[in-house]
């Protein structure tokens, strides 16, 4: 076979597709010159409140890893390609991509584009739903018993998506999915805010971004590299999430602390300074 090497003339193509890859490349070295400036400056400044952070916002990186997963690295590839009018690499890229695809080709889904759709959306449905109301179930429960609910349901319905016989099950398994998300990215940021110092809450506060970022970074790698064996399988793309979820249902569970201010809501001014002296690292936490 012919080897074939595509050289891209730059100067031949519209303004509008040189921004599109410049913008796509450089946004990704700046997630990693941030990853740099942030574990340097977390490195100086490192205490449990830091490191709880750290912990809640595992929940970003599933969330992002999820969404990457289900659609794909090599969407974007095809989007560029268009863009690029590269035919070439799109054919040969036909057989590298998301979960989605060899979903629709085991359920036959090609003549079903609504069903195809809500597979993809059914997530996001989830997470509308239950932002709804989570910040009323955390004021009456506590945040870090629904970090523990939503991190059983990531956990749950990966497991799920894994052992899916039919299309019908993997709805299911992307709402309980979407639910977990949904209480993710709604009390995660509240939680790091209300446990961490106040000289350094807007830096920790960058933190669910900046995982759920990482987490599609990571996803993109594994769905691409997976997309190369002669077999892809969905199932484990996706079923994969319940590896990184066990460890977050550990870590809310035997690490996390409840919230100092919300224990404080709740009148249990006792608990609230253990909490407060465990996240600074200090007894005297009255300033």
């Amino acid at each position: 076979m012919e080897n074939r090497v595509c050289i891209l003339d730059l100067s031949s193509l519209p303004a509008s597709s040189i921004n599109l890859l410049l913008c796509y490349y450089s946004g990704w070295a700046d997630i990693f010159a941030f990853s740099g400036w942030l574990i340097t400056k977390l490195s100086e400044t490192m205490s449990g409140a830091v490191l709880v952070a750290v912990a809640a916002a595992i929940g970003n990186l599933l969330q992002g890893w999820d969404n990457a997963t289900i659609a794909g690295l090599v969407n974007w590839f095809y989007f560029f390609c268009d863009e690029l009018k590269l035919a070439d690499l799109t054919n040969n890229l036909s057989s590298h991509a998301g979960s989605i695809l060899y979903i629709k080709r085991e359920f036959q889904l090609q003549s079903e584009p609504t069903v195809e759709g809500l597979i993809v959306a059914m997530s996001l449905i989830g997470a509308t739903v239950v932002t709804t109301c989570s910040g009323a179930l955390s004021d009456l429960l506590g945040r870090r018993p629904m970090l523990i609910i939503s991190s059983m349901l990531y956990f749950v319905s990966s497991l799920v998506m894994l052992w899916s016989p039919n299309v019908y099950i993997l709805l299911f398994a992307r709402l309980l999915d979407g639910l977990g998300i949904g209480l993710a990215v709604t009390l995660v940021p509240l939680y790091i805010s209300e446990t961490a110092p106040s000289e350094i809450r807007g830096l920790l506060n960058t933190l669910p971004q900046f995982t759920g970022s990482a987490g599609m970074f990571f996803s993109y790698c594994m769905v691409f590299g997976m997309s190369l064996m002669k077999a892809p399988s969905w199932r484990i793309m996706l079923g994969v999430l319940s590896i990184p979820s066990l460890i977050y249902f550990a870590l809310t569970l035997l690490f996390l602390p409840e919230s100092p201010r919300w224990l404080v809501s709740k009148g249990r001014m006792l608990e609230a300074k253990k909490v407060l002296q465990r996240l600074r690292g200090r007894e005297d936490v009255s300033g």
